[in-house]
């Protein structure tokens, strides 16, 4: 699928009209919800194909974070031969108590993987998470890239942020 395509099948599946509360408490009209496109089988794998290329190279895990960038970094695992780690927002509390679930990421060069970047916010704390487990982090990859805010406080922490689409960018066919 081309990508000014995608980027209209993406917004044609996502773009929601109606009453909503956002998470500021405020009522919008319009939503976009996220979870649409990933649960699409034939849009995520044309995603996967659309992002593979924005890996930097010698990654050798992707990171997907709970909960959007998981579906993503799975795609993008079966695309690329790439392992996938599942990244929680804090370690479960039972069981192995991880907070990456899958192959040690010590010592490697992780590529964390997101759906949807607004502030950033989650991200670097799972970052620094990540690296307190040993992981070279350096590079973050999103499908929708919602807010400027979220490339400049990545890329103040230094760390190298790509996106598919910025938000604007997703129009109706």
């Amino acid at each position: 699928m081309e990508r000014a395509q995608l980027a209209a099948e993406i917004y044609n599946t996502a773009h929601l009209t109606g009453e909503f509360k956002l998470r500021s408490g405020k009522t919008s009209d319009q939503y976009f919800d996220k979870y649409l496109f990933e649960s699409d089988p034939t849009l995520l794998a044309a995603i996967a194909e659309q992002l593979a290329p924005l890996i930097p190279d010698g990654t050798e895990v992707l990171a997907g974070l709970e909960m959007g960038g998981v579906p993503v970094a799975t795609a993008l695992s079966l695309r690329t031969g790439i392992p996938v780690v599942f990244v929680r927002k804090k370690a479960k509390e039972y069981g192995t108590c991880k907070l990456a679930e899958g192959i040690n990421v010590a010592g490697k060069r992780v590529c964390v993987i997101e759906d949807v970047v607004t502030t950033g916010g989650q991200i670097l704390l799972s970052v620094e998470d990540l690296r307190q487990y040993g992981a070279q982090v350096e590079s973050v990859i999103s499908v929708i890239e919602r807010e400027e805010a979220g490339r400049s406080n990545l890329e103040n922490a230094g760390l190298q942020f790509r996106s598919l689409y910025r938000m604007e960018q997703l129009l109706p066919l």
